[in-house]
């Protein structure tokens, strides 16, 4: 019933303190399952439905063309949902208990290069201060697009060169500032005209609203639209493209977790596929056990 949603929704917003982007896509994906229900079932009482119907639901989403990442984001969704049920008592049993996710596999995200972020330098000259911003930020410190819409003017410490930003799961972790960076920040900061009730916002659109992620999205979507052909042009390959570097670079792997605020190094090491072949090298040249051609 919409009451148990309800209190659901309530419960990852108040105990759980998922962001308000999380708690719209979850609504999204069980206001899908109910709609499926009533039309289907003629009822909406999610706590009568049972595997087979949570399979239709699946073909159901199948039909109507949803990619396999979708339909297994929406019975993540689901998990969630019933696993909540079974913790306040209205479930024995969770109809999603042997339901799998489907398997895909997933298209390969190729990073910007290093030249090419080299070009949307060089474009920047041309950008309005705001726009440069907001490009930097997301290169620089490879932060989430809502984490910086969220970033608050508090949180940017120009004396010690830090950002304390709120990632998924209200987690705050702090990341480094480069001066190129901070000088960038001060450059807008003196142009920033926020309306008095988004004043804590570090990020403020032209008519002093706080950003929203669509606007983010379109702007880093048109400069990288003029620097490179690459199909995935949002602000995450932005997120994608820092942590390449870094790694590239020499940097650690436990370091650029702690960055990019990730739970585990399992969802970090996916940054390492693009950089194979520089792993290749390090180990060749700094492990111990390497054969060096001197030794043959």
């Amino acid at each position: 019933m919409m009451e148990l949603v309800d209190k659901f929704l309530e419960y990852i917003k108040v105990e759980k303190k998922y962001s308000e982007h999380t708690i719209k896509s979850y609504q999204k994906d069980l206001g899908d399952f109910l709609g499926f229900l009533l039309e289907t079932e003629g009822h909406q009482n999610t706590e009568k439905a049972d595997k087979k119907i949570i399979r239709n639901f699946l073909v159901e989403m199948s039909t109507s063309g949803l990619s396999k990442r979708s339909m297994n984001r929406k019975l993540s969704t689901l998990r969630s949902y019933y696993s909540f049920l079974l913790k306040i008592g209205e479930l024995q049993i969770s109809p999603m208990e042997t339901v799998n996710s489907l398997k895909f596999y997933a298209e390969k995200q190729i990073p910007f290069s290093e030249e090419e972020m080299n070009l949307l330098g060089n474009l920047e000259r041309e950008m309005d201060v705001l726009s440069r911003a907001i490009i930097e930020t997301l290169y620089q410190t490879g932060m989430r697009r809502a984490e910086l819409c969220g970033l608050l003017i508090r949180n940017v410490n120009f004396t010690e060169n830090l950002l304390r930003v709120k990632g998924k799961g209200n987690k705050e972790r702090q990341i480094p500032m480069g001066e190129s960076l901070k000088n960038i920040l001060q450059e807008y900061l003196q142009s920033r005209q926020p309306l008095p009730e988004f004043s804590e916002y570090f990020f403020v659109s032209a008519e002093g609203k706080k950003l929203n992620e669509k606007f983010v999205y379109s702007k880093v979507n048109n400069y990288l639209s003029l620097i490179s052909s690459k199909k995935k042009k949002s602000p995450h390959m932005l997120r994608h493209s820092f942590a390449t570097h870094l790694l590239n670079n020499g940097a650690d792997i436990s370091v650029v977790k702690e960055i990019l605020g990730h739970a585990s190094l399992a969802s970090t090491q996916v940054y390492t596929d693009a950089s194979i072949e520089q792993l290749k090298k390090v180990i060749n040249q700094a492990h111990p056990r390497a054969i060096k051609k001197d030794d043959l």
